[in-house]
């Protein structure tokens, strides 16, 4: 029993706050590389991320892994992305610390969820069992030039519109 409920009903509110959070932030830095704001989607990205990266603590653990490190770096740049929108609402170089903040934990979210799918589909299991093969090592570099891509849009996107004379 983990907070009362079963390791399955557990794990399942865990995942549910990752894809909902990953969707979430998907959401925004598409809004962030058209330049639109989606507050209520940000909200969702923050409460649901954090959630999830938190509840990762939640599994029981006798040692740190590579998951427990991903989920402290990820929670270090959610309180990031919540001080530039919420404290200093965007302004200046904030704007670009919420879009890569943004971008990142999202970022981080799909590398994890990308490590689990080859954890527990067989098919993508057989293909790399110690997540040290090359199908694996593809899947996650083209992950990250994916984001790379998709951060520099955002912090593009995200710049304030320059006045014409």
């Amino acid at each position: 029993m983990i907070l009362g409920m079963s390791i399955a009903t557990y794990t399942l509110l865990h995942t549910v706050l990752s894809l909902v959070g990953i969707v979430a932030g998907l959401v925004v830095a598409g809004g962030l590389v058209t330049g639109t704001r989606l507050d209520r989607w940000a909200a969702l990205f923050l409460v649901t991320t954090v959630l999830a990266n938190a509840s990762g603590f939640g599994f029981p653990f006798v040692k740190l892994i590579a998951s427990h490190v991903v989920g402290m770096v990820s929670l270090v740049v959610l309180a990031a992305v919540i001080v530039a929108d919420y404290i200093k609402q965007r302004a200046g170089p904030w704007r670009t610390s919420y879009a890569v903040g943004v971008v990142l934990a999202t970022y981080l979210n799909v590398f994890v969820l990308v490590a689990q799918l080859f954890k527990r589909i067989p098919v993508l299991f057989l293909m790399a069992p110690t997540q040290s093969e090359p199908p694996f090592a593809l899947t996650q570099g083209l992950v990250l030039v994916l984001f790379i891509w998709l951060g520099v849009g955002a912090v593009k996107g995200s710049r304030p519109v320059p006045l014409s004379v």
